[in-house]
């Protein structure tokens, strides 16, 4: 469904500039849940810029049901870590979420009805006419994740999205996007530092290398659904997969070291 081949993202600068991904090739399935992991500064955002069409890579190709992506898909809904700024403080929580259908011309009852679902599915029926700085920093990621799927996008890019919260409310982003992707069957890619996180989420897990970027190997993730922040996470199976993918970056990183000394 999202193809990618040959993705290099090059950053002009002295001495032929800062190359931070090179030979990406991947490919995601409809409706599967997509995590990206890797060393710090393994270009992993510059990844998610292009293949959101926010960044035109400098070579290879990227496309969505076989057509090239040359902008930002109407098929694609986008949330960053930094939810606190993608959300207009002067406007209600209903207002927010409405932004992308009112760009795409939906209808004004059309809209309405969609922002009431979106907010139901992320548990703010009623906080529709609260402004953001009203809320908590898990209610406003909640926010921006109904603002992303109002309008049922085919692609859900998150970039690090849970980041800067408790681990209290990480876990319960974490629960909510797994019912979201099961109720709407939305195609998720979602970039993380954390492996317990990519693991307990995903049906495959890619991991990237240190810049220039590239696949080193996509792990599957077969852990039975539904998942349990307790229940998954105490599974044999659970600990093996995150031992796999803990250890591969470590060695990344250490052999990264060995090479910087």
């Amino acid at each position: 469904m999202l193809l990618i081949t040959d993705l290099e993202k090059t950053y002009p600068g002295p001495n032929g500039g800062f190359t931070a991904v090179r030979g990406m090739s991947f490919a995601v399935q409809d409706g599967e849940m997509f995590t990206i992991v890797g060393p710090s500064g393994a270009g992993k955002t510059t990844l998610l810029r292009c293949v959101a069409g926010l960044s035109a890579p400098t070579a290879g190709t990227i496309s969505i049901d076989g057509v090239p992506i040359d902008g930002p898909p109407r098929e694609f809904a986008v949330v960053f870590q930094d939810y606190a700024r993608s959300l207009m403080p002067w406007m209600s929580v209903a207002k927010n979420v409405e932004l992308p259908l009112v760009k795409h011309g939906s209808d004004a009852r059309s809209r309405r009805r969609a922002v009431e679902q979106a907010l139901a599915e992320v548990g703010l029926a009623d906080a529709a006419h609260k402004k953001p700085f009203q809320l908590s920093g898990g209610m406003q990621q909640r926010v921006a994740i109904a603002r992303a799927i109002a309008y049922r996008p085919k692609v859900l890019i998150m970039d690090e999205p849970f980041a800067s919260v408790d681990a209290q409310t990480r876990a319960d982003l974490e629960d909510l996007l797994l019912k979201v992707r099961e109720e709407t069957g939305t195609t998720i890619v979602f970039v993380t530092h954390d492996v317990d996180e990519s693991v307990y989420l995903s049906d495959r897990v890619a991991i990237v290398t240190r810049s220039p970027s590239r696949i080193d190997r996509i792990v599957s993730i077969p852990l039975p659904h539904p998942r349990d922040q307790i229940v998954t996470k105490s599974l044999p199976e659970f600990a093996e997969l995150r031992a796999q993918v803990f250890g591969r970056i470590r060695e990344m990183v250490h052999d990264a070291a060995l090479a910087d000394a």
